[in-house]
């Protein structure tokens, strides 16, 4: 685990050994710990847009001692797990855009409000609380749906629309689960949960699905046909 103090400590040593000026988006326990909902985390997630940046804060890491690890420990065999590296109990989480089954897409880069400096050229800006919803869509460990409930519950007024919209978007992005992982997650929080999710939002994802199954469907049987004819 890592506490706030620690993480905000370890930020600042990283950020003192980088070369250049780098962004850093915060998602995940991280996100979490900085908008105030969690006191410590097994992680530190964060997501990088540029290869570069990534290897160059990875570098400044393991100058403080961190080590490579095996991330299929953590999240199993998937596309786009982050690389990992850990030192004691703190463990770093790092993504390249792609965060399993999402991308952190150029909407929600623009929706990350907070911006905070470490050192002079580390500045970390933290995901907005409904895309932090949609990337723990994506990893769906156990202790992710508490947190999902606790950011639910930390929003006056949840824009369901708006997780809607960024599950279309990704969909569109070429991440076709998205709008069925939003789905199966909000329907477990609402029916295990009691989280009052509208029902109006669920039918229009389940619509949403149904309309991307005709599509696949109309489209794979023009490709038998087509390859029939061709016989």
């Amino acid at each position: 685990m890592i506490s706030v103090k620690d993480q905000q400590n370890l930020l600042i040593e990283i950020g003192k050994r980088i070369p250049y000026e780098i962004t850093v988006y915060a998602i995940g326990g991280t996100a979490m710990m900085f908008l105030g909902l969690k006191e410590a985390t097994l992680d530190v997630d964060l997501v990088f847009t540029k290869t570069e940046d990534k290897k160059a804060f990875k570098k400044a890491a393991k100058e403080l001692g961190y080590k490579e690890m095996d991330s299929t420990i953590v999240h199993g065999v998937k596309d786009n797990s982050p690389e990992m590296i850990s030192l004691g109990d703190a463990r770093l989480d790092l993504f390249s855009t792609n965060v399993i089954d999402f991308i952190f897409s150029v909407s929600m880069q623009k929706r990350s409000r907070q911006d905070h400096q470490f050192g002079k050229n580390l500045l970390l800006k933290i995901a907005d609380v409904h895309d932090i919803i949609l990337m723990k869509c994506a990893t769906r460990r156990v202790k992710d749906e508490d947190d999902i409930i606790n950011l639910i519950r930390s929003i006056d007024t949840i824009n369901w629309s708006l997780l809607v919209e960024e599950a279309r978007n990704q969909v569109a992005l070429g991440k076709e689960t998205a709008i069925f992982n939003l789905g199966t997650l909000l329907e477990t929080l609402k029916h295990k949960h009691k989280v009052k999710v509208p029902n109006a939002i669920l039918g229009e994802l389940w619509k949403l699905v149904k309309k991307q199954a005709d599509k696949k469907s109309r489209s794979e049987n023009a490709m038998t046909k087509k390859f029939s004819m061709q016989k």
